[in-house]
């Protein structure tokens, strides 16, 4: 493995938490003004960002160990945080969002998307799995 590549993911995924970390305190503090089902609540929302943020935390763990493939997955899952963001406008207009509702949703996106970047990097130009199986075979 090659460190750089490690520290790569590590500040996708730090750049990855902090926003999503912003958008969902936002979206939980303010979670009367933004429009969406009445069953997301500020704890469903904490929730959530804990357990994907832990996901992201622990993927990086088996990253380092050379388990790619399994990363691989989890970091997919992981994308989800910032990727499913845009659902938010499937329960309003979007004149129902303020300026900091959708720069919040399209940083998070941002965010996914850098994940799911370092993913076809890593797996299908670098193809680091490839060269684990070549030096542990």
């Amino acid at each position: 493995m090659n460190k750089q590549n490690k520290t790569w993911l590590l500040s996708i995924l730090v750049f990855s938490i902090a926003i999503t970390s912003i958008h969902y305190t936002d979206n939980a503090i303010f979670v009367d003004d933004y429009p969406e089902p009445e069953w997301i609540t500020t704890s469903g929302v904490f929730i959530t960002w804990g357990v994907m943020t832990l996901i992201g935390i622990i993927t990086y763990w088996i990253y380092s160990k050379q388990n790619y493939w399994l990363s691989y997955l989890l970091l997919g899952i992981y994308a989800g945080t910032g990727l499913s963001s845009p659902a938010h406008y499937f329960y309003g207009e979007l004149s129902q969002f303020s300026f900091k509702m959708h720069a919040l949703i399209w940083s998070d996106v941002i965010a996914g998307l850098s994940v799911v970047g370092f993913i076809i990097w890593s797996a299908l130009i670098l193809q680091e799995w490839r060269n684990s199986q070549e030096t542990q075979g």
